[in-house]
C-alpha cells in the first residue's frame, strides 16, 4: 500500500508525463489503467532519483507507439524513424518527465536529484523487488499510442 507521499509523488510524475507527451505529440492522453503489474513494454526509459524518498521512474512503450511519438516529435515520416531515433526520444521523454517533476518538487520535502537517463530493450521484461517498495503505475494513451509509467519508491 502506498503512503500519502508516494501517491503525491506518483501524481506529480503522471502529470509531468502527460504534459510532456501532449506537448511533444500534440495528442491528448488519458489514464487508461492504474493496475500495478511488474511487466513493461519492449522499450523502457529509466532514471533513478535520490532524495527523502529514493526511487526510479520507468517509461515504457511498444515499438509502434514509440515510432508514432518519435515521428510527431521529430517531424519525420513514420517509416523513416530508426531504432536509434526511438531510443533517443524515449531518453528525452524520461528526462523531461523526471525534470518537470523535479521542478514541481523543488523547495519541498520531496525534492530530489536525478541520474542520467538510459534505455533498455527486450520482450517480456519485468522488474521484481525483494523488499518493500511503493509502486505507482499508470498506462497513458489515446487511440494509437500506449505508454506505461511506473514510479518505484524505496
Amino acid at each position: 500500500m502506498n503512503d500519502d507521499s508516494a501517491d503525491k509523488l506518483g501524481s506529480i510524475f503522471v502529470d509531468a508525463l502527460t504534459t510532456v507527451l501532449s506537448t511533444m505529440s500534440g495528442c491528448s492522453f488519458d489514464v487508461l489503467s492504474s493496475e500495478i503489474d511488474s511487466s513493461f513494454y519492449e522499450m523502457v526509459g529509466i532514471m533513478s532519483f535520490n532524495g527523502k524518498r529514493n526511487g526510479m521512474v520507468f517509461i515504457s512503450a511498444e515499438e509502434t507507439s514509440m515510432r508514432i511519438l518519435c515521428s510527431y516529435m521529430a517531424g519525420i515520416p513514420n517509416n523513416e524513424v530508426t531504432k536509434d531515433d526511438m531510443e533517443d526520444a524515449l531518453c528525452e521523454f524520461v528526462n523531461m518527465t523526471a525534470g518537470n517533476a523535479k521542478l514541481l518538487t523543488n523547495n519541498t520535502e520531496q525534492m530530489y536529484t536525478l541520474s542520467p537517463p538510459f534505455v533498455i530493450n527486450g520482450k517480456n521484461m519485468s522488474i521484481m523487488t525483494k523488499k518493500r517498495v511503493d509502486v505507482i503505475s499508470r498506462v497513458l494513451g489515446d487511440s494509437e499510442i500506449s505508454v506505461k509509467l511506473k514510479v518505484m519508491l524505496y
